[in-house]
């Protein structure tokens, strides 16, 4: 069929197939947003648990048999290190590293939990007479070890050192 113009019109045949593209195009629209919507709550569900989840594992740690521990001298006096390395030993505390802190201007001790298991800091600070304040937790991969020691200027009134 030809119209005035001299052109055919578009016949039944093209605009099925045309109706049915839209139908199928805007299905698949539909099924992408459910998918992307589905994907956010699942995000969402899965960070809000994980928080509760660490939360829930903190909280029922309970301390190793055997902790590996570093001393660090964060005061610069001379000696401080090895004393507190032959008390932990005596204690049965592993002592794998003896070193220097980055500087010597730590005021207070402190002791830092290197693997995610605070129970192992706390019965290491409780040992030495730290205040559980100056506990804190800083996790490396990269560490062997459970514990890290840090001697400050408040040495002396430590439980090594009286």
């Amino acid at each position: 069929m030809e119209n005035f113009n001299g052109k055919r019109k578009k016949s039944s045949q093209s605009h099925l197939k045309s109706s049915t593209t839209n139908i199928l195009l805007n299905v698949s629209i539909f099924i992408l947003f459910a998918v992307i919507i589905y994907m956010v709550y699942s995000l969402y569900i899965k960070l809000t648990f994980n928080s509760k989840e660490t939360f829930v594992l903190s909280s029922n740690q309970s301390a190793s048999d055997i902790i590996q521990v570093e001393v660090l001298n964060g005061c610069g006096i001379s000696g401080v290190a090895d004393r507190m390395t032959d008390y932990l030993r005596s204690k049965d505390f592993d002592v794998v590293n003896i070193g220097n802190y980055i500087s010597y201007d730590v005021d207070e001790s402190m002791v830092i939990d290197r693997i995610g298991n605070m129970a192992n800091a706390y019965k290491v600070a409780k040992s030495l007479g730290i205040k559980n304040e100056n506990v804190i937790q800083q996790l490396n991969k990269d560490y062997f070890l459970d514990v890290s020691i840090v001697i400050g200027r408040d040495y002396f009134s430590l439980t090594p050192f009286k």
